[in-house]
């Protein structure tokens, strides 16, 4: 036991291409194949933590789960498993977790399960909690999720930075979303995070995702600890980091400043991989830099435009269609497209039809209202859709009926040309000063009239913790602007939480006031 994890110990220090090497050589070796069956014909005689000691040595090694040894080892874990005492507990949790499941190993995961069951009131060790969590996983019956959530509170107080970094993947692996217990490990990270690793800044983002917790200060923190320290990070381990921003819809803004100005200073590091994603970050996030948009745009234009051979027809329609969110047209990739399209090579299996479709009529949405010679329609066609409301509406529509004298001052679910809907459109006169009934303005049509669009959207649609718009919707905004509309966002959750009174005051504020249509252009075209 001693001698096979030795060498485990020595292994695990290795790099992985030198570990790929060494592995030939150990697995080669005769005196490691002596080794192997003299822990075969000893097994049943080991003392408890020599057996798993044992086992997690040679399943780290790489020694197939298949073999002779492997399965023996696992069958007189199961026969001992009730003389194992917590540490031995632990160190078998942690084994099984990086295991394929088969019969024996179901088996012994299963006795290991009712064996936690039974101890978990005496485990007072956060780290021997954490492996039991990995290695039961998302399939642990809920009752025993809350018991090991309410065995790590217990011990909450004695919390290290290090248990702090384990937690994330723990609750990951059992899919279980510990409020308290991530909230406390997310006050211990900011106060240490210069002490992480960036590869665990990364798993604590993923891990955020998956369990669904979004923690703004957390992101806040590990983002401006990245900032700050982005001269010593290579531009690769920043794209990820960014990556994994984006699929928490968090947009960190000094650090995309930072980088902007490496892509612009160092374009050729950006691959077709790198480039995609950076195309997918900005758009999503509805990112463009502050100072020098325009070489930034250029300069990915430069680089869409060199990975053009190597791009399959989904990714060129969604670098356009990236670049397009941004009011921006890739005048040369945007052409390759659409010869794709007039030969019909766009058209793709029934999963990704849909979606592709979707995208490519975005593109020449914008094609059309982004193009420098589009000019603002004198009249545009629209159409209501139902006199009817969702219900997640119904208190705007009031709120609007009692501040505007009746429904035939304004018009709900309406839709405009492009597939674009709005959900109430309100009319008023040229200095912004009353609101004008519906019926008069269609009846004598009145290019002075003003035209307000009021869209309640979900918080998905905006940056995390803030007011700022995602791609798309960020984009529909620009479009409607273009057609004549002033277009006033409001986050329908934050409506839906205001007392009567205060959503009908804050409506008021909105159609009344000029700042309240005034919402800056995040776009290349804004002048």
């Amino acid at each position: 036991t001693n001698c096979v994890t030795m060498v485990w110990r020595l292994f695990k220090n290795l790099s992985e291409e030198q570990q790929r090497y060494e592995k030939q050589l150990i697995f080669e070796h005769p005196a490691f194949v002596k080794l192997c069956q003299q822990l075969l014909r000893n097994a049943r005689r080991m003392t408890r933590g020599d057996l798993v000691f044992s086992l997690h040595a040679v399943v780290h090694l790489g020694v197939p789960q298949n073999t002779l040894l492997i399965q023996t080892l696992v069958r007189v874990c199961q026969e001992k498993l009730n003389q194992l005492d917590n540490r031995c507990i632990s160190v078998l949790a942690t084994t099984l977790a990086g295991m394929d499941k088969d019969k024996n190993v179901s088996a012994l995961q299963a006795g290991l399960q009712l064996l936690v069951e039974q101890r978990i009131s005496s485990i007072r060790d956060i780290f021997i909690l954490q492996n039991l969590m990995k290695c039961l996983g998302k399939d642990a019956p809920s009752f025993l999720k809350k018991k090991l959530e309410m065995a790590v509170l217990r011990e909450i107080d004695g919390l290290t930075f290090l248990n702090a970094l384990r937690m994330f993947p723990a609750l990951t692996a059992m899919n279980y979303c510990s409020l308290p217990i991530l909230n406390a490990c997310s006050k211990k990270i900011k106060e240490n995070v210069h002490d992480a690793p960036f590869r665990q800044l990364i798993l604590i983002l993923e891990a955020c995702h998956t369990l669904q917790y979004r923690n703004v200060k957390l992101f806040s923190a590990l983002a401006d600890y990245v900032n700050s320290t982005a001269y010593l990070w290579d531009k690769r381990q920043i794209i990820l980091f960014l990556s994994a921003c984006e699929t928490l819809g968090f947009q960190p803004r000094e650090l995309l400043d930072i980088f902007t100005e490496k892509v612009t200073e160092d374009p050729e590091f950006l691959n077709l991989k790198n480039l995609l994603i950076v195309l997918r970050v900005c758009s999503r996030l509805n990112y463009v830099p502050r100072v020098q948009k325009h070489l930034f745009f250029e300069t990915l234009h430069s680089c869409l435009n060199r990975c053009l051979p190597q791009l399959s027809n989904t990714e060129l329609l969604k670098a356009v269609y990236s670049l397009g969110i941004l009011g921006y047209l890739p005048h040369h990739a945007l052409d390759v497209l659409l010869q794709k399209d007039s030969k019909d090579e766009l058209v793709l299996s029934d999963d990704l039809k849909e979606q592709n479709a979707v995208m490519l009529r975005c593109v020449k949405t914008c094609m059309e209202l982004d193009s420098p010679s589009f000019t603002k329609p004198a009249f545009v066609v629209t159409e209501n859709l139902s006199s009817l409301v969702s219900l997640n509406l119904r208190k705007a529509q009031e709120a609007l009926m009692e501040l505007l004298g009746g429904e035939n001052m304004f018009r709900q679910n309406v839709r405009l040309p492009y597939k674009y809907h709005i959900d109430f459109e309100i009319r008023m006169d040229s200095d912004r000063k009353k609101v004008l009934p519906i019926a008069a303005t269609d009846d004598h049509p009145d290019s002075r009239v003003q035209r307000l669009a009021f869209l309640f959207a979900p918080m998905s649609a905006f940056c995390l913790g803030t007011t700022h718009p995602q791609g798309k919707l960020a984009m529909k905004k620009r479009h409607l602007s273009k057609l004549g509309y002033h277009v006033i966002l409001i986050q329908n959750k934050k409506f839906q939480e205001m007392t009567y009174e205060d959503a009908v005051e804050f409506l008021k504020g909105k159609i009344y006031s000029e700042d309240a249509c005034s919402f800056p252009e995040a776009t290349v075209q804004d002048n």
